[in-house]
């Protein structure tokens, strides 16, 4: 009997060991020195045989391997590549595991006007899901919920962490509201025309969110009181210290957004997904706004498109002076942010250049995301937030992570994943 016990007792640790948290890295406890690696500043420019050393979290020397001798553990990696940690934007990571199962899912709250709801709260430092993101380079990104006109606000983490406080790079970056379209579909199962139409309701839906903001600025100038929440929430966005960022598409939404945030005196504007575009663009750059974009692998938005618009688009504004950077929403968005450095290549496959594609994803994406005081590029006094890859990091043939810090810690690039993998390989390996 006291054997069986312990038979289970060994069963029911070994089944939690699958499923616990994977542990974060200690604190950085020496210098390191990584030497001989082509370093990818993530600002466009590119270190050959380059010398990047950091101590307690902080990246302290960057530059040729023949400028100094290095200091620390050193670590030779000649003929390899070493990136900034790449960011993905405009992502729910970490606030849905399964899909499928209800319970797990936490990204979208009951109401239409929310900017109090704060996307961190609900953030799962232990999602297999995030967990998965790290063997491909992609280190951080901004949480954002989803639902609802106003939808509440985003944060930027970083992902070796023990819980959501410890993950936090930006509190609260911005508020995210979803423009209304201004064309719409009938209901085919009520038997109305499917066909694509202009949105009677289009202006009246603008209606609503810009009297909402100018309600909550009329609440914000007063005594406040009594005390509205959701008023209060907006306080650092109509002062201009955060930003909004609107989920947007088609040339006449996105310049509603515009002329309507001109109006209202909204300071920081950023165009999320932003589909038409490229229509648009000196209205875009005159205003100093930047854009999110959708990933590169889907089809155009209209049938008029050219089919290869989506693939182009980046080369598109960022040839008009306009920052982008590359989000992640859509179908199945949390499994496909791994891919993130593949949709910035297929960007660089059409035009835009490999370093300039890089920048979506590590210096743009910092700009707009309001963290480029601490990641977004190898520089000096910035986060140790860094890979080494075998090769071409937006390239899925040679993507292959050989070692990554987060904040100077070395973390972990196995997962829940490849554990079991080994595993079973290894148990069958001779059969």
């Amino acid at each position: 009997m006291k054997k069986q016990f312990i038979y289970i007792l060994l069963s029911f640790l070994f089944i939690g060991n699958l499923s616990a948290q994977q542990t974060p890295a200690p604190k950085q406890s020496k210098k390191i020195a990584i030497v001989g690696a082509t370093a990818h500043i993530g600002d466009g420019n590119v270190i050959e045989n380059s010398l990047i050393e950091f101590s307690n979290g902080k990246i302290t020397f960057i530059g040729k391997a023949s400028d100094k001798t290095p200091e620390g553990e050193v670590m030779n990696y000649n003929g390899k590549h070493i990136y900034p940690g790449f960011i993905a934007a405009n992502t729910s990571l970490g606030l849905a595991e399964i899909d499928a199962v209800r319970a797990t899912r936490d990204f979208d709250e009951v109401g239409g006007y929310l900017p109090h709801i704060r996307s961190i709260i609900a953030y799962n430092a232990e999602s297999k899901v995030v967990e998965s993101m790290r063997p491909n380079g992609v280190l951080m990104a901004q949480v954002a919920p989803r639902g609802g006109t106003i939808s509440g606000t985003s944060t930027i983490v970083q992902f070796d962490a023990w819980n959501w406080e410890d993950a936090i790079l930006k509190l609260d970056d911005g508020i995210h509201i979803n423009w209304p379209s201004s064309f719409s579909r009938g209901r085919w199962w009520l038997g109305e025309d499917p066909a694509l139409k202009p949105n009677k309701n289009y202006s009246k839906a603008v209606d609503r969110i810009t009297s909402y903001i100018e309600r909550a600025q009329k609440y914000l100038s007063g005594n406040r009181s009594p005390k509205d929440l959701p008023f209060e929430a907006m306080d650092k966005l109509i002062n201009g210290n955060q930003k909004l960022f609107v989920h947007v598409t088609g040339e006449k939404p996105i310049t509603d957004v515009i002329n309507n945030c001109k109006n209202l005196g909204i300071k920081n504007l950023v165009l999320v997904n932003a589909e038409g575009a490229e229509k648009v663009t000196d209205l875009i750059k005159s205003n100093n706004v930047s854009v999110i974009l959708r990933r590169s692998h889907r089809l155009p938005n209209s049938e008029d498109d050219d089919y290869d618009l989506p693939y182009r688009m980046a080369k598109i504004l960022s040839e008009k002076g306009i920052v982008v950077a590359l989000g992640m929403e859509g179908e199945m968005e949390r499994m496909n942010t791994r891919n993130l450095p593949f949709y910035a290549g297929t960007y660089a496959a059409y035009g835009l250049g490999k370093e300039e594609a890089v920048k979506l994803i590590t210096s743009n994406a910092a700009k707009i995301l309001g963290v480029d005081d601490k990641v977004g590029t190898l520089s000096v006094g910035k986060d140790a937030t860094l890979f080494v890859s075998e090769g071409d990091a937006l390239d899925m043939r040679t993507n292959i992570i050989l070692n990554a810090f987060i904040q100077g810690r070395k973390i972990s690039l196995e997962t829940h994943q490849t554990k079991l993998w080994k595993r079973y390989a290894n148990k069958y390996k001779n059969q």
